[in-house]
């Protein structure tokens, strides 16, 4: 071949090249999002709060989005466990994570065993405030929550336990906050979430516990294997009227806090696709029928969001307000 041929050949070469990679990027960019099952990783086992809410809202997204939504259960680490899988898979939005404060901004800003910041992740959407309880295993001799106090009170330093869903967990921050408020000693016993922190409060095995309230806590409290002796929220949806507020207790009034939830996907997933997940949670926070179960789960729902600069804004003031509660407990935050 001479000089001219093979220069043609190789121009040629290089332009068929060209084109086949242009010709990827665009049958990449075209592709119908999404056009396989997606995976909704849930932080903690089936049969708890978050379970409970993620499950309402994989359904309504399937609908949305025309495929089936998988929900995955993985418990252990306060929900670093599960948050590290999602920040571990590619991130081309097929798997998402029904996250919270506690997985998302605590285990990275407490525990130097995540390996991940709370920016890794990127909200699609924020869902609902959850209120938070405090319960007490039946045979503990108070009714309410200021009785309660008065009776840690009365046992003269020796601790009463409580369990909650991990190890610096938001609800962990509270008993600890609490107990430093009232000057108690609080025995903290962490749990791989709700569900068997509920389990073994209803046994006798914790004295109380801090936790989101789910509907199924009635059920329970009907039974009498447990009392609900306040709510940390500054107010409950109408299912929830029963239940006593913090602000009506004498010594702690100001002691209110809830859970915020979202949707969230790795940094850096294609804008697009956010989008397409972002439209069906919305959809779904626009259902009555959802808004009403998880207003019967004890969730303020939040309204939908509708661009990534509102899902940002949303994430930067969990971030902040998390920040607070840990330097009121005289943590250094490590993310």
């Amino acid at each position: 071949m001479n000089t001219y041929h093979r220069r043609t050949f190789l121009q040629h070469t290089a332009a068929l090249s060209s084109a086949a990679a242009l010709v990827g990027r665009s049958a990449w960019a075209a592709e119908s999002f999404p056009s396989k099952p997606l995976t909704l990783m849930v932080p903690y086992p089936a049969g708890g709060v978050s379970d409970v809410a993620a499950r309402i809202f994989a359904e309504s997204i399937g609908r949305s989005v025309k495929q089936p939504v998988i929900v995955e259960n993985l418990g252990g680490g306060t929900g670093l466990i599960a948050a590290n899988k999602v920040l571990n898979t590619p991130a081309d939005g097929y798997m998402f994570f029904h996250g919270s404060a506690n997985e998302v901004f605590l285990a990275p800003m407490l525990n130097a065993a995540a390996r991940y910041k709370p920016s890794d992740f990127m909200q699609v959407a924020p869902t609902t405030d959850a209120a938070i309880v405090l319960m007490v295993r039946e045979g503990l001799p108070v009714s309410s929550y200021d009785g309660f106090i008065d009776y840690a009170r009365s046992r003269k330093g020796q601790p009463l336990t409580y369990g909650t869903v991990g190890i610096d967990s938001m609800y962990n921050l509270m008993g600890d906050a609490l107990a430093a408020k009232l000057q108690l000693p609080f025995l903290h016993v962490p749990y791989k979430g709700a569900a068997p922190a509920l389990q073994d409060l209803a046994g006798g095995q914790v004295d109380f516990a801090i936790l989101p309230y789910q509907a199924s806590f009635e059920g329970m409290a009907k039974q009498g294997r447990l009392k609900i002796l306040t709510s940390f929220s500054k107010a409950l949806p109408k299912d929830l009227s029963h239940v006593p507020l913090i602000s009506q207790s004498k010594y702690s009034p100001d002691f209110e806090y809830t859970v915020s939830a979202g949707y969230f996907v790795r940094k850096n997933t294609p804008p697009d696709r956010v989008a397409v997940l972002r439209s069906a949670v919305g959809e779904a926070l626009m259902n009555a029928e959802i808004r009403s179960k998880l207003e019967a789960e004890g969730k303020h729902v939040r309204q939908s969001t509708a661009t990534q600069a509102e899902s940002d804004k949303s994430f930067n003031l969990f971030h902040q307000r998390l920040t607070l509660l840990i330097q009121s407990v005289g943590r250094k935050s490590l993310a």
